[in-house]
């Protein structure tokens, strides 16, 4: 039996929803592609695991996006001036627990959809011994200005979104022979019909089935200047209903349960839905943060998006927006009441499953995350 080992981190809820992607589109294919068992699949969090001081910046990278987005551009930084994933030190603190985990779980194949990840697991890799595991990164940062601990010389292949992504890796060192453009891992649920209809799930959520619906969400954090775009939707003289996703942030769940008793929309505010496919197929404009995978969903889901970029995007998501605004996928939200303008002109989103999606940067391949699997299963 096969054995694949994913390694991801929490920072976020990007890399999580890649991993999940990836592994939905190989359990689907993975019997009728390789005639033979399901493979033995462990996913590891590898970055808080290994030690305490990791833990501790991924709980401070989670503060600054649900309260100060806007300081992720100096943890960016030193981040890339620091390099840790490929410090001597680092290694030291994470790899005794890398160790552990390959010995434990005996990969055929690692899979990471992590920066941080990449450097140690390979280094133990090699020093474990284990020269037939191959370590493959699937890279969910869709533009030219990510992380440089994307780049791993001793990677077998990384898995780029698009020609600006390969084009940065390039730029970084890696040779173009260990490159493959393919696309976002984006779940296949994106692309298929919401396991609810619109008026249902509308209903289920307490608002009106057949009323125009805006979806405000701040990603799994909650964070960016939701409060403020709300507080603006309030002046929009349209006949609107809103749903509200919190995330994590408990705390603005009890800011928009004072605020939605002065609005004159009905809303429903959320900590999480159970699938976000539907919350999305429910809605006719989706207002975001920059998020990788939020948005390619999105974009697969056929959503129009509104993109929060009152806060300066961080450094890892910037060109994501320009991109998205570019090809007419996203309107920027620079001030709070940006919104409105973007509301008044804002319709029904009924035939979404027809509309066309640009090619530009590989926007249009929104079933991209089975030809990963593919890659994943010929590497074997």
């Amino acid at each position: 039996m096969t054995s694949i080992l994913f390694c991801y981190s929490n920072t976020g809820g990007g890399h999580k929803s890649a991993m999940k992607a990836i592994v939905a589109a190989l359990e689907e294919v993975w019997i009728e592609k390789t005639n033979s068992d399901a493979p033995n699949i462990v996913l590891e969090d590898i970055i808080e695991n290994s030690n305490k001081m990791n833990d501790f910046f991924v709980i401070f990278y989670n503060f600054l996006l649900r309260y100060k987005q806007d300081w992720v551009k100096y943890y960016y930084n030193f981040i890339e001036w620091s390099k840790p994933n490929s410090s001597e030190f680092g290694f030291i603190m994470c790899s005794s627990y890398i160790k552990k985990v390959l010995r434990a779980s005996k990969p055929d194949i690692v899979v990471s959809v992590h920066p941080m990840v990449n450097h140690y697991v390979a280094r133990c890799l090699k020093e474990l011994g284990m020269t037939n595991t191959k370590l493959l990164v699937v890279v969910t940062d869709p533009n030219g200005k990510f992380w440089t601990g994307w780049a791993c010389q001793d990677a077998d292949l990384t898995i780029a979104p698009n020609d600006l992504a390969k084009k940065r890796l390039m730029n970084l060192g890696l040779p173009e022979n260990k490159i493959k453009v393919i696309g976002m891992p984006v779940e296949p649920v994106y692309t298929r019909p919401a396991s609810k209809s619109r008026q249902a799930w509308r209903t289920e959520v307490g608002l009106q089935p057949t009323c125009l619906t805006v979806c405000l969400t701040g990603g799994s954090a909650g964070g960016g200047k939701i409060l403020d775009i709300y507080r603006s939707l309030k002046k929009s003289t349209k006949k609107i209903q809103i749903v509200v996703l919190c995330g994590k942030n408990k705390k603005l769940v009890e800011q928009m349960q004072v605020e939605r008793k002065s609005s004159p929309h009905p809303t429903a505010v959320l900590l999480y839905a159970d699938s976000m496919s539907d919350v999305m197929n429910a809605s006719d404009l989706l207002i975001t943060k920059c998020g990788g995978l939020t948005t390619f969903e999105a974009i697969a889901r056929r959503i129009p998006m509104a993109i929060d970029m009152i806060t300066e995007p961080m450094p890892q998501e910037e060109d994501t927006a320009r991109m998205l605004i570019e090809t007419g996928l996203a309107q920027p939200v620079e001030k709070p009441d940006d919104i409105i303008a973007i509301v008044e002109k804002m319709e029904l989103n009924l035939n979404a499953n027809y509309k066309p999606i640009p090619k530009d940067h590989n926007l249009d391949r929104t079933n991209a995350v089975f030809e990963i699997a593919d890659e994943i299963i010929a590497s074997r």
